[in-house]
């Protein structure tokens, strides 16, 4: 939404700042995570927790002046994973993809309590907003989206 929050999580800048490039777009979600290592949602809202916030990175847009974004994502998160191999600490960890069937790990997904899944061609280049490229199915009983309804309604 474009809001600056470098000061906000200060992980994630000492861990983009490590990297030093000379232009850097990353694509990521922050994330702030339980003792079991599962996403609390919560706790990244409530801001009492922003020293431990970290990026789950998973695109490269751009990197030194260059834009990234006509490459198929399969090239730009090659790029991303010998990026962030840089980076000490965790601030950025770069998000494995899972390849097979969709409904299959949506389904996991939905049993961990996750909030969904991003589906992406790896062969397309990045398309931001609504696009064939790629889809995104929440989980309808993760607790950010029954929050989001509730407060819709």
């Amino acid at each position: 939404r474009g809001y600056d929050w470098t000061d906000r999580f200060p992980l994630i800048r000492e861990a983009v700042a490590n990297l030093r490039p000379s232009a850097l777009v990353l694509d990521g979600e922050a994330v702030c995570c339980d003792p079991d290592g599962t996403a609390n949602f919560e706790k990244l809202h409530s801001q009492a927790h922003n020293e431990r916030v970290f990026l789950y990175a998973f695109d490269l847009l751009e990197l030194g002046g260059i834009d990234l974004r006509i490459e198929p994502l399969e090239e730009r998160r090659g790029r991303l994973q010998h990026l962030l191999r840089k980076v000490t600490g965790p601030g950025v960890q770069f998000n494995e993809h899972i390849a097979g069937d969709g409904a299959i790990i949506f389904e996991h997904a939905c049993r961990l309590g996750f909030e969904g899944i991003v589906s992406k061609h790896r062969q397309h280049p990045y398309r931001s907003g609504p696009s064939k490229s790629w889809i995104k199915v929440k989980n309808p009983s993760a607790p950010a989206v029954l929050r989001f309804q509730e407060e819709e309604a």
